[in-house]
């Protein structure tokens, strides 16, 4: 018997003999054949064949076809010069009627029924490690002498006919540090996976416990390592488990086909990836083409003007925006809050710096099929409810938005209001924004940015983002233009030292993401701008639809009329007249917000954003 000393550098038709005469002693076929691709093998009747490739092509991170073949050929020229499936795999497995009923070294004894069998040779990551360890990326299932560890997720297959399965992924530790080096190099191998589809918490893939993989075997994390999961080949097994067919084999996870093709062919999938980490609790990475990032600082470059001097450029932090978003991109539930009563004198004591921000924002997630909800004060409901039901006839929105308030009654309010059943495991959002509201400050008490305590207009809202500290899997964003706004605490101290009156109205509240904008209106545009953005980016798209299903992007006609615009704004901002509703510096009932004239000032903004 081989063992494995020196097996890396053979080349894959040597190999392929040894695996043919039965002469190696080790149990799968990581590290082997160093930089040539490998594959999955999936072997089923023809009258089935048609409808797997298709299932392949619909999802083809998971499935990446390299070859099928006529039915009964058991070569595959374009892959290898001298093969025979029959034999060229370490191990089989027999399925009937969705049962696995046998491993098996070799299909031969099966060669009558593999006359009317196709079979389909799928990319494999296995093909990617050299890469990996070429660009300093430890591998640590091969340091530890043991297979992939492969996992079933909760993430469905866009299903074909009778094929559909959940998505299973391969998991691969990988050092904080190497993150962005893992990703660029994988995304280059389409054939072999291509990028990731998740880094960070297996909770968010359904995995409940690494060490218990459902195929291969169980890799230890070093301190420091991240969990990154690839699509895995090992989903077409699934596939063939749920079809049910009377008869068919695959290879054994881990004991793949080594062909002849290298891993030159280099395909990128739509610009260098980056990864930024959007969460803590739960641990999550997202990834993002650096041109899509790139624009996106733009807009938070193009928003952080301060047309009314007071100070904000000493708030801003680069690279919140892009965080927020790529938070928001991969939330289900959204709970906006807006509402800044800063002329107590009047009424509606509402100020016009807000609403439409709150609005862009929720009109574009409305556009990506997201949950939206707006909490607002129990005193403003039907002020609220006027300008949602206006938004809805201007063609802002699509829909109404359900409109919410929040009392304090007991210790547990905010976790009741947030949570089915108060329970901090079931969040009923997973995104908190809160643009231009009044955030509370240290002393229990809200001010307006003259100094004036309004506490008596304003209900405890900031008690939310308090509680959503807390509760794992939920974020938080606040966007202000002074620094007493809802979740400005995590500049609170430049606010204190830089913003007039700042020592006294400081917002004492953090958010996770801070938007910090000449107008606060502004930062609404700009992440309406900027989830646009990233949806209409393929990396990002991919990974969050985890590499399976037909590219979401297609559908940029469908969020493209969701964008601010001009005339939109300009309507709005009519109706907020009409409905009393003040510019906050001057109080006026002009086309102004912030005292700044809409046209040429807040339509150029507008403009520049789109």
């Amino acid at each position: 018997m081989l063992l494995t000393g020196g097996l890396k550098s053979l080349l894959p038709h040597v190999l392929r003999r040894i695996i043919r005469c039965n002469r190696l002693s080790i149990s799968n076929t990581s590290g082997m054949a160093e930089g040539y691709k490998q594959a999955n093998v999936v072997i089923l009747h023809k009258s089935l064949a048609d409808d797997f490739e298709k299932f392949c092509r619909a999802n083809d991170g998971p499935l990446p076809l390299l070859y099928r073949s006529e039915p009964g050929d058991w070569e595959c020229p374009s892959l290898s010069s001298d093969s025979d499936i029959r034999t060229d795999c370490l191990q089989y497995r027999k399925y009937e009627h969705g049962a696995c009923t046998g491993s098996l070294k070799s299909l031969k004894e099966y060669s009558e029924q593999l006359k009317d069998m196709v079979t389909f040779y799928l990319g494999c990551s296995f093909s990617f490690e050299k890469a990996v360890q070429k660009a300093g990326i430890p591998i640590r299932n091969v340091e530890q002498k043991c297979n992939v560890s492969m996992y079933k997720t909760s993430v469905p297959c866009y299903s074909i006919s009778m094929f559909h399965c959940n998505l299973v992924v391969t998991m691969r530790p990988v050092p904080e540090s190497k993150l962005g080096a893992a990703v660029l190099v994988t995304s280059e191998l389409e054939e072999a996976h291509g990028a990731p589809v998740h880094i960070g918490d297996p909770g968010l893939l359904g995995i409940q416990d690494l060490s218990k993989p459902d195929y291969g075997d169980p890799v230890h994390l070093h301190p420091g390592d991240i969990p990154v999961f690839w699509a895995c080949g090992v989903t077409g097994v699934e596939a063939i488990i749920n079809c049910r067919a009377p008869l068919a084999f695959t290879h054994s996870p881990g004991c793949m086909f080594i062909t002849d093709l290298k891993n030159d062919n280099v395909r990128s999938l739509g610009g260098v990836p980056q990864v930024h980490c959007i969460s803590q609790d739960p641990l999550h990475f997202s990834i993002v083409s650096a041109e899509a990032a790139q624009k996106i600082k733009t807009l938070e470059t193009l928003i952080g003007i301060d047309p009314g001097e007071r100070g904000i450029r000493h708030l801003q932090r680069q690279g919140e925006l892009l965080g927020a978003c790529l938070a928001l991109s991969h939330a289900r539930s959204v709970l906006i809050t807006t509402g800044f009563p800063t002329h107590f004198s009047h009424q509606p004591p509402e100020e016009n710096d807000g609403p439409p921000g709150a609005l862009a924002i929720a009109a574009m997630l409305q556009a990506l099929e997201k949950q939206v909800a707006i909490v607002t004060d129990q005193r403003a409901m039907d002020l609220n409810k006027k300008i949602i039901e206006e938004a809805v006839q201007l063609g802002i929105l699509k829909k109404p938005i359900p409109l919410l308030s929040y009392q304090r009654e007991s210790a547990n309010s905010a976790f009741m209001f947030l949570c089915e059943n108060g329970n901090p495991g079931r969040p009923r959002f997973d995104h908190l924004v809160a643009i231009e509201r009044a955030g509370m400050a240290a002393d229990g008490n809200y001010y307006n940015a003259r100094k004036v305590n309004i506490k008596h207009l304003v209900d405890p809202i900031d008690e939310l983002f308090l509680a959503a500290q807390t509760i794992p899997g939920v974020t938080t964003t606040g966007v202000g233009d002074g620094g007493n706004e809802l979740g400005m605490g995590k500049v609170k101290d430049a606010v204190k030292k830089h913003i007039k009156n700042g020592d006294v109205i400081a917002c004492d509240v953090e958010a996770d993401f801070t938007v910090v904008a000449g107008v606060s209106n502004w930062g609404g545009y700009a992440i309406a701008c900027a989830l646009y953005v990233l949806r209409c980016c393929d990396t990002h798209d991919r990974y969050l639809r985890r590499a399976v299903g037909p590219p979401g992007t297609p559908s940029k006609g469908l969020w493209l009329p969701a964008l601010p615009s001009v005339t939109k704004e300009e309507k709005l901002l009519k109706t907020l007249v009409q409905l009393g509703v003040r510019s906050g510096k001057t109080a006026s009932l002009e086309m102004e917000v912030d005292g700044l004239p809409f046209y040429n000032t807040h339509s150029l903004m507008i403009e520049k954003l789109l």
